[in-house]
């Protein structure tokens, strides 16, 4: 008796320490080389220096300490392909006409007479060709944001339109904001060749920045459809805009569900937007103050905003109202509006298109 329990207890350590090995051989980092070699096989037929690709998004996610997951890799090709068919700078139909009328745009805003506009572009540019023959040229964007920051550097009209802020404002093979990847600069783990606008343009930059704006943040979706339409509306979006279906829910007065639960660029003493004045209307039954729901909102942009009061005592009664729980994520409605974009297009449709695109990547190579 006493001997087989001794060999009971054997099988039993052995079999935990068997249990314990297989965890430590998942958890171990997978080898560089075979995480670039599963990003070949992930990228869709057709695509060129697939092998070029791997190295620099390997690198992105490795720089970022990002989980190279099979998930994560077919989520960052998905909007790559999406957004310029893995082309670094992608091609524009019509751009030179859209630049135009961008810049004719602003010199009506700002009472500048055209025939000023057609000196200034008549004028000589830094590579010798005048601005209006480069305008006429530009087929992608990188040209013309080059255009643009030589043109307000150098012509005092082009200050005047524009400032310091180049209209161009996304960028690269994942079409990532420049503005974002300013912020995230510091981060930035190759040596910088002009700025780091330049750095979006490039394969290297624009997939850096891109798996950073994509997968850098802490998001509880319980599916990857929710971060695409986040990647195209701006973090927390989708589960914001839920926020907001309970608020309209809760409050019973319609609300956009666009996830911005304040104002856009409101300042200091602007009056509250729809989402406040709507949450604010609930004050008394989720025993708080406008001020305190105006605290709360402001972490909109952050992952503890799921951690507030104000979260959890307008979900708790939005979903006594509704009488059936309610959803932590919802695709925001918004309306995608740019000179480039032809047709009506919207954050739901690019998530949708995305997400078609992440599934067949998981099914490569199955």
């Amino acid at each position: 008796m006493r001997h087989r329990s001794i060999t009971l207890l054997l099988t039993v350590f052995l079999l935990l320490g068997g249990c314990a090995s297989q965890q430590t051989q998942q958890a171990s980092p997978r080898r560089p080389a075979d995480v670039r070699a599963e990003i070949v096989r992930l990228m869709p037929v057709g695509t060129g220096d697939r092998e070029g690709w791997a190295v620099d998004i390997y690198a992105a996610f490795a720089a970022q300490n990002i989980a190279p997951t099979r998930s994560n890799l077919c989520a960052v090709l998905s909007v790559a392909e999406q957004e310029s068919g893995f082309k670094v700078d992608p091609v524009v139909p019509g751009l030179a006409k859209i630049a135009r009328g961008e810049i004719d745009r602003r010199a009506a805003a700002k009472h500048v007479p055209g025939f000023l506009v057609d000196a200034a572009l008549w004028l000589k540019s830094l590579d010798g060709r005048r601005y209006s023959e480069r305008l006429a040229a530009a087929r992608t964007e990188k040209q013309l944001s080059g255009i643009f920051q030589d043109f307000i550097g150098m012509v005092p009209l082009g200050k005047r339109l524009f400032g310091d802020l180049n209209p161009v404002h996304t960028g690269g093979p994942m079409q990532v904001s420049i503005a974002f990847a300013e912020r995230r600069a510091q981060d930035y783990p190759y040596p910088v060749q002009g700025s780091i606008r330049d750095e979006v343009f490039s394969r290297r930059g624009g997939m850096y920045f891109g798996v950073a704006h994509l997968l850098s943040y802490q998001g509880d979706y319980p599916r990857p459809i929710y971060r695409f339409a986040d990647f195209n509306a701006g973090w927390y979006a989708s589960r914001n805009a839920a926020f907001q279906r309970a608020v309209s829910v809760a409050s019973g007065i319609p609300l956009a569900l666009d996830g911005d639960l304040l104002k856009p660029d409101a300042g200091f003493g602007d009056p509250p937007g729809a989402t406040e004045l709507a949450g604010r209307s609930l004050a008394a039954r989720l025993a708080m103050s406008d001020s305190a729901i105006h605290r709360a909102l402001e972490l909109g942009d952050r992952q503890d905003f799921a951690d507030t009061k104000l979260y959890a005592r307008m979900f708790a009664l939005a979903e006594r109202t509704e009488g059936k729980p309610l959803p932590r994520a919802v695709l925001p409605g918004i309306t995608l509006k740019s000179p480039k974009i032809t047709r009506k297009l919207s954050t739901a449709w690019f998530a949708k298109r995305v997400d078609e695109r992440w599934q067949r990547c998981m099914g490569r190579g199955v």
